[in-house]
């Protein structure tokens, strides 16, 4: 500033020459020259110097260094700095040593350290150090025994041998799945948040363990899964949960979801992530519920780009093989399949129900109709706000099918929507209710998420994101299974069911050949005590021939 100033007003050059060689816009340099003359004690070259001292740490420093000259650690010295009120960080007493010229102790071995509170040393998870001796304790996952009667009866180690799960003799396959199953029961967000609870004795008793596995042996376990062996598991869990009927086998809905990656793997592929509104990097996962049962019966998230259109087929062709016919009703939504597989999907005889896209065209056809060709319907669903739509009934010819086209006015939407059927016969006033049903996947989904976590990516690999999916499937089935017990919670969602009747400590006694769990008073306990479940010894098959009873 003070030589553009002087090469302006002493050297006598032209403003723009000065601006331009001094690095200002020619306004910028006018102003300045300006403020110049007017300001009768410019100050040039001054200097701006900081604090000088340092608030925590200059009364601290000289008993750091005293500190220090007695090897005592970073950690130590900032404790005993907070024993005499002078709080100073770790990381502030490493920086002042820093600066002082202190090099960094060598690290020391933990016999060599101060005696204080440290981290315990939980015990390895080995079934053979499993026993059942007389003690008592409590835990606070005591709910989460509401759910062994359900897996005792279905039988949940010959689900791990029919899908030939990898298994040790320090952790048999059955007790693995248990394991796995545990963290998707408690709503345990990621398998490192298990670690708060390793301690916890409830946990291991329910497994069979001497102690429930640590996050490493849980985050690897599903790296030795394949596709196939998860495919087996949900086959394995369709003919386990066949007598309970958990599946009512009359109508599906399908639907993807893409579950968000936030890493940098170049292996993840970019797909549609609703909850964002955008494309991003995520792991492509598909789904099948059960209309009736609301259970998620049928899982893949083995899927990459352009294999999405067939992955309805696969789903058909998996409760083919396991229920001896194809699916009778599919309701899905327009991006899951395309217009020629519709076609193959009629011809199987498969009846399906979809969304049609609005095209410009389809737009102009629908405002083409004359006021007279709609008819208005009344639908059958009392807490819906737009009960009474106007209906358009007619038939499109694509890829060589013939289908029903119904367009829908006065449904909440400032558009139209065109629904796409094979279902010649159904009134459009059931055919609306249907497809307003199909919401309930999206419920499940929204559940899915909040509950069971599924937007909390275990692996970058699809595989390993395969495996969690499917628990996921067993997870909610358990959960419907012991819904029909509880009285008034047959329609909850889980996360609901676990808040109320779950989440619940409990005292644990074993005393001769049996297990008693007295679960903690709490509001909801008079829900479980009329569901039958308590006072019912079951024999548990992984507790070496000892029973659980549940008592309040």
């Amino acid at each position: 500033m003070y030589e553009a100033l002087r090469a302006y007003f002493l050297e006598q050059r032209p403003s723009r020459e000065v601006a331009r060689t001094f690095a200002y816009s020619a306004g910028s340099f006018r102003v300045m020259c300006h403020q110049f003359r007017r300001d009768r004690d410019p100050r040039f070259f001054a200097s701006q110097l900081g604090p000088q001292t340092q608030p925590k740490k200059s009364p601290a420093r000289e008993l750091v260094v005293t500190l220090r000259k007695q090897n005592h650690s970073v950690y130590e010295i900032a404790e005993a700095l907070e024993e005499r009120k002078i709080t100073l960080s770790p990381t502030a007493v490493r920086e002042v040593l820093r600066e002082e010229g202190f090099a960094p102790l060598p690290r020391r071995l933990d016999e060599e350290r101060p005696a204080r509170l440290r981290p315990t040393v939980e015990a390895v998870a080995d079934a053979r150090e499993f026993v059942l001796g007389e003690r008592g304790f409590s835990t606070s996952c005591g709910g989460l025994f509401l759910f062994v009667p359900d897996l005792v009866r279905l039988d949940v180690d010959s689900l791990a041998s029919s899908a030939h799960l990898p298994g040790s003799q320090m952790i048999p396959a059955g007790h693995a799945l248990r394991a796995s199953l545990a963290l998707k029961l408690w709503s345990i967000e990621r398998k490192s948040h298990i670690m708060s609870l390793v301690a916890d004795e409830g946990l291991g008793l329910f497994c069979g363990l001497n102690v429930i596995p640590k996050k490493s042996y849980l985050s690897e376990y599903s790296s030795r899964i394949d596709h196939a062996r998860t495919t087996q598991l949900l086959a394995a869990w369709h003919r386990q949960a066949a007598e309970d009927k958990l599946f009512g086998a009359e109508s599906f809905n399908l639907d993807f979801h893409s579950v968000p990656y936030y890493g940098g793997d170049p292996q993840i592929e970019r797909h549609y992530v609703s909850a964002r509104s955008r494309r991003q990097p995520s792991v492509l996962a598909f789904l099948a519920q059960d209309a009736e049962g609301r259970a998620f019966c049928y899982s893949n998230a083995d899927l990459r780009k352009g294999e999405e259109a067939e992955e309805v087929f696969q789903f058909v062709s998996f409760w083919k093989k396991h229920h001896g016919d194809y699916p009778r009703h599919l309701v899905f939504d327009s991006r899951l399949t395309t217009y020629r597989n519709l076609g193959r999907l009629d011809d199987l005889g498969i009846t399906f129900i979809t969304l049609r896209r609005r095209s410009p065209k389809l737009l102009a056809e629908v405002s083409a109709l004359a006021p007279s060709a709609w008819r208005r319907v009344t639908l059958d669903v009392p807490a819906r706000k737009y009960k009474t739509p106007r209906v358009y009934s007619g038939s499109v010819e694509l890829e060589g099918h013939t289908f029903r086209q119904l367009f829908v006015l006065d449904l909440g939407h400032e558009e139209p929507t065109i629904l796409l059927t094979n279902d010649q016969r159904t009134t459009p006033q059931k055919l609306l209710t249907r497809y307003a049903q199909r919401m309930l996947i999206e419920n499940a989904l929204s559940d899915a998420v909040r509950f069971f976590h599924m937007d909390a990516l275990s692996s970058a690999v699809g595989l390993k994101v395969d495996f969690d999916m499917a628990l996921l499937v067993v997870a909610s089935g358990l959960y419907r299974l012991l819904a029909r017990r509880m009285r008034g919670y047959a329609d909850a969602q889980a996360r609901h069911i676990f808040r109320d009747l779950i989440d619940t400590p409990a005292d644990v006694t074993v005393s001769g050949r049996e297990v008693l769990v007295r679960f903690h008073r709490r509001a909801h306990l008079p829900i479980i005590l009329a569901s039958g479940l308590l006072d019912s010894p079951i024999k548990v098959p992984w507790w070496s021939g000892f029973s659980l009873r549940m008592t309040a």
